[in-house]
Order: structure tokens, then sequence, then C-alpha cells
């Protein structure tokens, strides 16, 4: 728990220090994701407005990795994956992880809100309650369900960028979240077979843990071919085209393709050749889901008006 931590004497932390606090790959892909959702969506912002909602959002999602390396410092500082954080290395305090995250949260849930709409910054609230207390403090400890009930944390942008421009939900912001919800499963599942020794040691509940790398190698296909009928879903909506149908089946015939030979795998061949198809799988999981939001772009690109590439 967050109150019984204690690390070696802290250095000075740096500018960048405070930037890894707030995990920039993650709030990388965050504000793509929201961006997407805001500008496939039928009702158009003016520029500053769609700059201020996804810089709120992108602060929100800073707000959350905050928080989160604020609860996680004792078991990141035994993973070699999160060891060099800027909290366990004991470059920033944890009591001031926690103020920045606590303080980042409060200004962007009020200025998305101010900014665009109410239901926007009450969905960027949920997020980030969601990711810092039910999946980092309760669930990430407690299930090998962890990645699957906490990847919504993880689908909400898009969603909450679509609601920002038009002040409602729709199926076309439920399918581009199902798209990430589906999708995290596989991805991380990809990641725990090659780094599940981190997760032991951390006693993390990781379906590796729990259930052993030949349940979690079912697993990734069966949740691969449940992520396949919502990628291709999203096609026949209003944002969605035949070239996101196009980009759509060869993405997921090759993730599927992945999936399969990770289910095929024997452990002791994983091992010798040090797990190289599950990383290989784990790398394309990333260019899987920027395309898809990519070949969104696409076409809102080619159908400005919402009305779809059919």
């Amino acid at each position: 728990m967050a109150e019984t931590r204690s690390f070696d004497a802290l250095t000075e932390a740096s500018f960048g220090d405070y930037v890894q606090l707030l995990k920039p790959r993650v709030m990388s892909l965050v504000v793509f994701t929201a961006l997407v959702g805001l500008l496939v969506a039928p009702v158009h912002l003016h520029p500053v407005e769609a700059f201020a909602a996804v810089l709120f959002i992108a602060l929100g999602a800073g707000a959350s990795g905050a928080l989160n390396m604020w609860w996680d410092a004792d078991i990141d500082v035994i993973m070699r994956r999160t060891k060099s954080r800027p909290v366990p290395s004991g470059k920033v305090e944890a009591g001031e992880a926690l103020a920045i995250g606590l303080a980042l949260s409060g200004i962007s849930i009020v200025m998305l809100a101010l900014a665009t709409n109410i239901l926007a910054g009450a969905l960027l609230a949920f997020t980030i309650f969601f990711y810092t207390v039910v999946y980092s403090v309760w669930l990430k400890r407690l299930t090998p369900q962890n990645i699957v009930i906490g990847g919504a944390a993880g689908a909400f942008p898009p969603m909450i960028g679509w609601v920002a421009a038009t002040g409602s939900v729709s199926v076309e912001a439920c399918l581009m979240f199902m798209l990430i919800f589906m999708w995290t499963p596989p991805h991380f599942w990809a990641l725990a077979l090659f780094m599940n020794e981190d997760y032991s040691k951390a006693g993390v509940p990781m379906l590796t843990v729990t259930h052993g790398k030949k349940s979690t190698r079912t697993h990734i296909l069966v949740y691969t071919i449940a992520l396949v009928p919502f990628a291709l879903a999203t096609a026949f909506t209003s944002i969605g085209g035949p070239v996101y149908l196009a980009v759509s089946l060869l993405l997921n015939a090759e993730f599927l393709r992945g999936a399969y030979r990770i289910w095929r795998r024997d452990e002791v061949v994983a091992e010798a050749d040090k797990y190289k198809v599950e990383k290989q799988v784990f790398r394309f999981s990333l260019l899987y889901l920027f395309l898809h939001f990519g070949a969104l772009l696409i076409e809102a690109a080619l159908h400005p008006y919402g009305i779809g590439g059919w």
C-alpha cells in the first residue's frame, strides 16, 4: 500500500522526470484516439475548442499516470520494466506524485467541462477514477481479470473526444470504445508472456502467474477472435467506409495469425528463442490499434460530413 513505501534517498528531479511521471507513451495513445474520436464526430468544434479538449484529455491521462505511479511505487521498484520510473527510482517523492495527480485531475475535468460540455468532463472524471481506484487500487492486485476490466479506462478517450464534440454517446463512440476494450487483453497478455517473472516477483496476479502461460495463450486467441467483429462493425457505421474496411480486414487477419502462432507455441521453444513471436505480436498490436484509428481519420477526410464512405 502507498503509505508503507520507503525508498532510497531522493535525487533532484529534472523536468524530464516529471514528464515521465505522466506516462507520455500512454498519453500519446490517449491523445491520438481522443483526437480521432473528436475529428470523426459529425459535429465539428472550433479549432481552439478542439485543441483545448485534446489538451485537457491529455492532462487527465497524465493525472491518471501520476496517481498510478504513486500507488504502484512499491511493486514498480521490484519489476525490471518499471523500476526506473520517477517514484520507485527515488527521483520524485510519492507524495509529490499524488499531489500532481490530484491537481491535474481537478484542472483537466473542470476545464474540459467548461471548454466543451459537462458530459465530457464527467466521462473524463469517471475515466480517471476507474483507472486509479477501480484498476490500480482494487483490481490490479486482486484478480487475473485485472487487464480485462481495467482495460475500460484506456478505451474511454475516443468516446470522450466524440462526446466533447457532440454532447452525446452514440453507436460509433461505443464501437471505438469496444475496439480498444477488446484489444487490451491480448495486447497486454502478449507482454505478460515474456515479462512473467516481473509480475510473479511483484505479486501481481496476472493471468500468466495465476493460470499459467498455456492458459494465457488460449485466452489471447479467444479474445482476439472476439475482437474482430467489433473492429469490422465500425466499417458499416457513419464513420466507416471501404478504406477502413480494407485496412481492418488486413490488420485483423494478421492479428489472428499472430494469436494463432502464440496459441500453438511450446513453452520450451518460446524460452529458447526468447519469446520472439510473443514480442512480435505485442509490437504489431500497437500498430494494429494505431492503423485502425488512422483509417478512421482517412475516412473522415474523404467524407467530412459524417455520412460514411458507402
